[in-house]
């Protein structure tokens, strides 16, 4: 009997371990579940949020990139107008000289070509009421729009201030892109790309392949697409229904995220990207998770760790690569426009409870438009990225360096308590190291393309308590630099704009 008792009692102890090994392996078990769901819950959250602000960001770069190769069009456009020939010429006036119209057409198409060679413009030339025309023109526009030619182009002109329009998808073809200009009452300027173009315009870095990148029209018709195979057709209905009528914004749900911006008059750029994609990483480890919880129960606290390891190290390095790559300008490797004004603004609010000062520097690339027309984009794209390189050579790496416009960059340097008695002294000292880098810095092939630098600074807080109110009066500074004849910088005083010139340092 006492055998069969021990054996009972040691029966009985036995199933009370077990029963206490089972339900701690269940509670870890359990926990690491519970802890497992939410980080990755967390961190899909934060992933959607990144990847949100970050597709945004991307977005307005593209919008910028439309709206800047829309202009250059445009600035050409504008300026076969030096030419009086050009707008003087009527082709439909009976009294012109036949001899004479030959001249002057001669005069205008080499002016026409002088302007477009250096471009792929499918077609740039002046359409007469007529429809005679002169410059270049493709069978393909020809044919399009037939005897109709110079009313269809006509039919474009949409603003009334600037007697000039944007049309796509005439006559239901949209392989090109119209630009119509008023020349006189009998002449239009006609200038067209093919939409293809827009491949350079809008591309996107390798690391967002998964990425789709449309351009639509005011009737949800895609005028480019990075899906190639849908130009010409209307804009899927479970994107189209999500967007709407949206101008601005960042969507994320269970099954897109989206960014949209319009650009133009009538024009939206769209970017959009299958949740799933985003979410692919995290559903690996979200798997790894609950099967390694399942066998947790004897190693939880080493599994515990592995399973945060895991978790959170490629999640950070994602994460904090799409931070940064949603922070800075890509073209210059500086900060871009928001983060700039951010960072700025939160160091300026604290110079009241601190020991030191500030001061923002705005200054504009004298010249660059010229390095744009005559050496081309890609080489003013190489000169803006030097000058990222200028700025940073110039000012500490505890400065905020940022590019806030085409052309236009910003620097905001602080100032420590040791260095207050000779402030204005170091300001001016790298307002003439900037003039002086720029000075020396000459552009094309053989090195004779001269560019210079107008700086405008002032200083915080006495003159700005925020970005907004700081940058208002270094670009008051600035335009004083403008005005003086550019190549110089001017220091906000307030009552008074005192002009730099390195003779009087």
């Amino acid at each position: 009997m006492a055998k069969e008792n021990q054996n009972s009692n040691s029966e009985r102890i036995h199933q009370i371990k077990m029963t206490l090994i089972i339900g701690y392996a269940l509670i870890i078990v359990a926990a690491i579940m519970i802890v497992s769901v939410f980080s990755v819950s967390k961190t899909t959250e934060i992933m959607e949020e990144k990847v949100s602000s970050m597709t945004a960001a991307i977005n307005v770069q593209l919008k910028l990139n439309i709206e800047n190769y829309l202009s250059k069009l445009e600035t050409t456009g504008t300026l076969i107008f030096a030419t009086p020939e050009v707008y003087e010429y009527d082709a439909v006036n009976p009294s012109e000289d036949g001899y004479e119209s030959l001249n002057t057409e001669d005069i205008i198409g080499d002016k026409l070509m002088e302007l477009c060679i250096m471009e792929n413009y499918v077609d740039f030339g002046i359409v007469y009421s007529n429809n005679h025309y002169v410059g270049k023109l493709s069978n393909g526009t020809a044919s399009l729009f037939g005897t109709e030619l110079y009313a269809q182009l006509e039919n474009i002109i949409s603003r009334d201030r600037t007697e000039d329009g944007w049309a796509t998808g005439c006559m239901g073809d949209y392989k090109r892109i119209y630009y119509v200009k008023r020349v006189n009452e009998n002449a239009v300027f006609v200038a067209s790309f093919y939409t293809t173009e827009l491949e350079n315009v809008f591309k996107l870095p390798e690391d967002m392949s998964d990425v789709t990148v449309r351009l639509i029209d005011e009737g949800n018709s895609i005028i480019y697409s990075s899906a190639n195979d849908e130009t010409g057709s209307l804009l899927s209905g479970d994107i189209a229904v999500r967007i709407q009528d949206l101008s601005s914004a960042a969507l994320v749900d269970a099954e897109y995220l989206i960014t949209v911006n319009t650009c133009g008059e009538t024009m939206r750029v769209i970017c959009s990207v299958p949740t799933y994609i985003i979410l692919d990483e995290l559903k690996v480890i979200q798997g790894s998770t609950t099967v390694i919880a399942c066998f947790a129960a004897v190693l939880a606290v080493v599994m515990g760790i592995l399973l945060s390891v895991k978790i959170t190290d490629p999640v950070g390095t994602l994460v904090s690569d799409l931070d940064n790559k949603a922070k800075l300008d890509r073209l210059t490797g500086i900060y871009n426009k928001k983060s700039f004004e951010e960072v700025t603004e939160k160091t300026i609010s604290e110079l009241k409870s601190s020991k030191e000062l500030g001061v923002l520097f705005v200054l504009d690339v004298d010249n660059f438009k010229g390095v744009n027309d005559n050496l081309g984009h890609s080489y003013g794209d190489k000169v803006l990225a030097n000058i990222g390189t200028i700025l940073k050579n110039t000012f500490r790496s505890c400065d905020y360096l940022g590019r806030i416009g085409g052309d236009e960059f910003a620097v905001y340097m602080k100032i420590s308590g040791h260095e207050k008695n000779h402030c204005e002294k170091l300001i001016r000292s790298r307002c003439e190291e900037l003039c002086a880098a720029f000075r020396s810095n000459y552009t094309g092939d053989d090195n004779t393309y001269k560019i210079s630098a107008s700086i405008g600074a002032a200083a915080a807080p006495e003159y700005g308590n925020g970005f907004a109110e700081l940058y208002k009066c270094a670009d008051k500074a600035l335009y004083a630099s403008k005005k003086k004849g550019k190549d110089t910088y001017t220091i906000y005083s307030g009552s008074e704009e005192r002009a730099g010139d390195p003779d009087e340092s």
